[in-house]
């Protein structure tokens, strides 16, 4: 398996890896005080307060990785981007809310460990596997992006 596509730098992947983890790290921020906000003041569920937390940071993280993450990539598909965030929500957002449900339903329900801490563990969980979707299925390179 070819790790990097053809004409692809290593410099690029790093590149674009920083600015996804940057995005993920204010995305984070976003979800943990939803899950705060709904499970400490509103007293959700912390399924259903995981689930919609995710979500709002998934969100989140799209209008960042649009607009700066794989900025060179959507300049020129403007007219795609309901298309790439319909495959954003249908493949890291649903990897990062089956991934953080599952893994909330474990550290919390089963081993009782405290939902912020578990959703750390969730969210550090899913992310590598969201950053090569996003890389390579939602932001599709230029030269790949005819290739639909």
């Amino acid at each position: 398996m070819k790790v990097l596509q053809e004409n692809e730098r290593w410099e690029d992947v790093a590149r674009h890896g920083a600015k996804f983890y940057a995005v993920g790290a204010l995305g984070i921020g976003v979800q943990l005080a939803t899950l705060s906000l709904f499970t400490g003041r509103l007293h959700f569920n912390y399924l259903l307060a995981t689930l919609l937390a995710v979500e709002l940071a998934v969100l989140h993280n799209f209008v960042w990785h649009e607009r700066w993450t794989w900025k060179e990539r959507t300049d020129h598909v403007s007219q795609n981007v309901i298309g790439r965030l319909l495959r954003f929500n249908l493949s890291t957002g649903a990897l990062s809310i089956v991934g953080n449900v599952l893994f909330m339903r474990i550290l919390v329900g089963i081993a009782h460990l405290h939902y912020f801490i578990s959703s750390l563990l969730s969210i550090a969980s899913c992310s590598l596997l969201n950053f090569f979707v996003s890389d390579r299925f939602v932001f599709k390179r230029k030269s790949l992006v005819g290739q639909e």
